[in-house]
């Protein structure tokens, strides 16, 4: 089956900069799907000059003639939904049931989520995971357990809703007070009447977005699937246990968004030309010093859904490697090239651990990352500023090879690469994507 289809995530631990790349790949298609996540995922598309974050609603929003999907696999949180719409509806983006859809499969994130979240990382104190707090993580559990689950078509009926959430939050009541003394109870009439008056604000968006995107794929329609987070904060694949919830590789989306696996189309793997992690665990390049505050102020980075300081480092080709093979990626996109600008002489790459005194080359998501010692190539730095670049050829002799080198090393084309916020700050390299050239 040739499909028009392609599926956009990250390679590393999220914030690569998906967003642009989606953007770039709205234009043509006729669909957009968020498969995975929640309102934890934050993409970012500058628009004439304008900064758009956008959370739970697809990319393709910005798109006139493009049906936004929020597909099954997500964690739905109905409030946040709202007023991310009301606000794109403030800056006069249209946003109806003509171009949003909502799966009624999809399981809603309810406030003792959010509220368990809270309580749960405040006990783990220095083991905590750094969650962003919005309930993610206990929807999913939730949506495992099942019989203590809502889904977004419970919100369409007052009566089954009532008695979900009375029974619940009884449940949750119980508990939080057990484990973590916490005595204020969820009130169960509040949540009901709450949750119903976002059901009836969404109605017309809530459908079968299952049966929707099958009859997309069946009729040859391009369609664009939106991963969430990064592949190394993948439930399955990461680095378990400092890792969200959902399957956010293209190997999530068949499940995440209800389409047979030959739909995910040509996989795009999106990577910064450096390494950044938000919240705890192994991350093996890190430059906790001036190095990595240098990057973390070049590159602006700081979380675009929480706000915080993100941890910064130099590029680990060995975790990006096992990253792309693993969704069988056909092609990277290299977001954040940035120059040296006098303040750095060198780029460093990681093309290697070092554990025990071996060496090593395969990227182990279980393994003990903590201890080992990465082994780096240095690549000189380029000084002169990039942002007016429009072809590969108008970069820097340096930059040019820092972009082969990566393509070497995890062993795929560089076909996009962003040198600015900007829509136009892009240059179109070795795709093998005729919509982007």
């Amino acid at each position: 089956m040739n499909t028009p289809n392609v599926t956009v995530f990250g390679l590393q631990w999220g914030d690569e900069g998906k967003g642009k790349v989606v953007d770039a790949l709205c234009g043509v298609s006729r669909y957009v799907v968020r498969y995975c996540g929640g309102a934890n995922a934050g993409h970012t598309v500058t628009v004439g000059g304008e900064r758009y974050a956008l959370h739970l609603i697809p990319s393709g929003i910005l798109h006139e003639g493009v049906r936004n999907v929020v597909a099954n696999g997500v964690a739905f949180d109905p409030g946040a939904a709202l007023e991310e719409i009301e606000g794109l509806r403030g800056r006069g983006v249209s946003v109806t049931a003509d171009n949003l859809s909502v799966s009624a499969a999809a399981n809603v994130v309810m406030p003792w989520h959010k509220l368990a979240d809270q309580l749960s990382e405040s006990a783990l104190g220095a083991g905590k995971l750094g969650t962003t707090a919005r309930g993610i993580g206990p929807c999913y559990a939730d949506k495992a357990n099942r019989t203590t689950a809502v889904r977004v078509s419970d919100l369409l009926n007052e009566e089954v809703l009532c008695e979900k959430v009375t029974r619940i939050a009884g449940l949750r009541n119980s508990t939080f007070a057990a484990l973590y003394g916490h005595t204020i109870p969820l009130s169960a009439e509040d949540i009901v009447r709450e949750y119903a008056g976002y059901g009836s604000q969404l109605a017309e968006m809530i459908t079968d977005t299952g049966a929707l995107l099958r009859g997309a794929v069946a009729a040859g329609e391009p369609i664009l699937f939106e991963g969430g987070q990064g592949s190394m904060l993948d439930i399955d694949h990461g680095t378990f246990p400092f890792v969200t919830s959902s399957s956010v590789t293209a190997c999530g989306v068949p499940s995440g968004a209800g389409v047979p696996p030959k739909a995910v189309g040509t996989v795009i793997g999106v990577v910064k030309c450096y390494s950044s992690r938000v919240g705890a665990g192994p991350f093996p390049t890190e430059q906790d010093n001036e190095i990595g505050e240098l990057i973390r102020r070049r590159g602006k980075e700081f979380g675009t859904t929480t706000g915080r300081p993100r941890r910064c480092g130099w590029f680990d080709a060995v975790a990006v490697r096992y990253a792309a093979d693993l969704a069988g990626v056909d092609e990277l996109a290299l977001m954040l090239l940035m120059d040296g600008e006098g303040e750095l002489d060198k780029f460093r790459i990681c093309t290697a651990y070092e554990l025990g005194g071996r060496t090593v080359e395969q990227f182990d998501p279980s393994g003990p990352l903590d201890d080992v010692e990465c082994v780096y190539e240095d690549r000189p730095a380029w000084t002169d500023p990039i942002g007016e670049a429009r072809t590969f050829e108008e970069l820097p002799a340096e930059a040019r090879d820092y972009v082969a080198r990566i393509e070497e090393l995890v062993g795929r084309p560089v076909g996009f690469i962003s040198v600015g916020l900007g829509r136009e700050q892009s240059i179109i390299h070795h795709t093998q994507l005729k919509e982007l050239t």
